[in-house]
Order: C-alpha cells, then sequence, then structure tokens
C-alpha cells in the first residue's frame, strides 16, 4: 500500500520516491517500513468531508527497521519511543496530507536525531560582574528612596 505514494513535490528533501523516505542526511527510510491508514477527516468540508479518507495516519516501526544503526535505534527509542506516528488531516486532498505526513515525520525523527553539543561552564566576564554589580546598587538606591525618613516613623 505504500510504493509509489506521491513525495512533496515542494523540494524540501522529504520525499517519498524510489528509495524512500531521506530524513536528512541521517538515512533513507524504504517505502516498505511505512505503513499507512486513511479515514474521513471530518470537521467543515461537506458531502467531500463525509465520503472521502483525506485523513492520513503515517507510522514508523523503530524497532523493526532494517535501515536504523544502534545508536540511531537506541536514540529514536529513548526520544519517540517503539512506533512514531504522525497525523495529517489539514488538507481536504489525501495527497496534499500525505505529503505533509511524511514531511513531519522527516521533521520528527531529524530532530530526535540531532544531538546538541554540551555546554562548556564558563566564568563570568569583569565587565559581566561589573554591569550586575552596577544594576545591584542601582535597584538599592531606588528602593532606599522609597523608605520613610527615619525619624518619621
Amino acid at each position: 500500500m505504500g510504493k509509489g505514494l506521491p513525495g512533496a513535490a515542494d523540494g524540501s528533501g522529504e520525499s517519498l520516491g524510489q528509495g524512500g523516505l531521506r530524513v536528512g542526511r541521517h538515512f533513507v527510510i524504504p517505502a516498505e517500513e511505512l505503513r499507512w491508514r486513511f479515514s474521513g477527516s471530518g470537521g467543515p468540508g461537506g458531502q467531500h468531508a463525509n465520503t472521502a479518507n483525506t485523513r492520513v495516519d503515517l507510522t514508523f516501526d523503530v524497532t523493526r527497521s532494517d535501515v536504523l544503526g544502534p545508536r540511531q535505534r537506541a536514540r529514536l527509542l529513548e526520544h519517540l519511543g517503539q512506533i512514531v506516528r504522525v497525523v495529517a488531516s489539514d488538507e481536504r486532498s489525501q495527497a496534499r496530507n500525505r505529503e505533509l505526513a511524511l514531511q513531519r515525520l522527516a521533521a520528527r525523527l531529524s530532530e530526535a536525531l540531532r544531538q546538541d553539543r554540551p555546554r562548556l561552564p564558563t566564568r563570568p566576564t569583569q565587565a559581566s560582574r561589573q554591569r550586575r554589580r552596577r544594576d545591584k546598587e542601582a535597584r538599592s538606591a531606588l528602593k532606599l528612596e522609597r523608605r520613610p525618613p527615619i525619624g518619621e516613623t
């Protein structure tokens, strides 16, 4: 059911062609590993919405995938779980909802695989310490002005 489905025509890199769904530079998911389900989307649209199965439910099983390396699989399992599921029912066209679902799946997988560089702790600069001290003194002076004079209490 997943073979030969049209992909994104906008050149975003998330397309389902002969090779499958490209996820950034990381890997390509074969079309056979994607599971598609279609249903009525509901909401406004009149007769068309009641008869057409335009809602797209796309799932990817991380545990059964053959294209993932051990580190990629572990990272996806940690961040997204065993089954990654995206739903698209934004458009009235099933083809457009397929494209949206592919884009969303690729974005979620790419985001989960992205590794942030660890922050290296640094010491405050002399200028930042001086600014902090100046701000504290200004705040203190403002609060002192709000107090009643000593003899009036």
